[in-house]
């Protein structure tokens, strides 16, 4: 353990927390949102809209308490870079969410679902991790199991990129989904650089 002659402004911790914790709202709002008819689904891409901005409030918070800290709990380019890019994640999945509703897909692959469920679980695993930071224990079975689900959305992603080009004739419906699916995907991939992010700073911790 080092030793430390000045104070440190622990409150980085509970703020990426709670960052992370709009991104579990985010990610049950958007399964909610597949789940929906498209008349209800523009209400719930709303409330995805209203997390995301609360999400960026957030980052602002954490930049801004940057700024004017002298000693923070560790790098401070090790915490504006995790908290940009835990807002990288909402980001993908609201425009997600917003795509689906410009487009009015009326129906989307079965598989997309499996896509949002790595997401939710991501969401959680994050969540769970981020007031972890405080001590650095315990936090290798959460990276290992991010990169696990990220290497998981790969497969589940090339199988539906392959269905659909298999099974959907219409150019322009192909076009749209395939966008959706890609941003799922960028979501996913996402998650894991917070992950791999979290991996790096508990072992210049350690």
């Amino acid at each position: 353990m080092r030793l430390r002659l000045t104070p440190r402004d622990t409150s980085f911790f509970d703020l990426l927390a709670a960052s992370a914790a709009h991104l579990v709202t985010g990610a049950n709002l958007l399964a909610e949102l597949l789940g929906a008819d498209r008349a209800a689904r523009k209400a719930i891409a709303k409330q995805i809209n209203e997390v995301e901005h609360l999400a960026d409030e957030a980052t602002h918070t954490i930049m801004r308490r940057l700024n004017q800290t002298f000693v923070t709990p560790f790098d401070r380019d090790d915490i504006s870079g995790l908290a940009s890019a835990l807002d990288d994640c909402m980001d993908d999945m609201e425009e997600a969410a917003d795509l689906i509703v410009l487009y009015k897909l009326d129906e989307l692959p079965a598989r997309v679902s499996d896509q949002v469920q790595v997401l939710q679980r991501s969401a959680e695993l994050t969540a769970e991790a981020m007031p972890r930071l405080r001590s650095m224990e315990s936090l290798s079975e959460y990276w290992v199991e991010v990169n696990r689900l990220e290497n998981q959305a790969d497969k589940s992603h090339r199988k539906l990129l392959a269905q659909m080009f298999d099974e959907i004739t219409d150019p322009i419906l192909l076009m749209k989904l395939k966008e959706v699916v890609e941003k799922l995907e960028d979501a996913a991939d996402g998650f894991e650089r917070v992950a791999n992010m979290v991996e790096t700073i508990a072992l210049k911790e350690s």
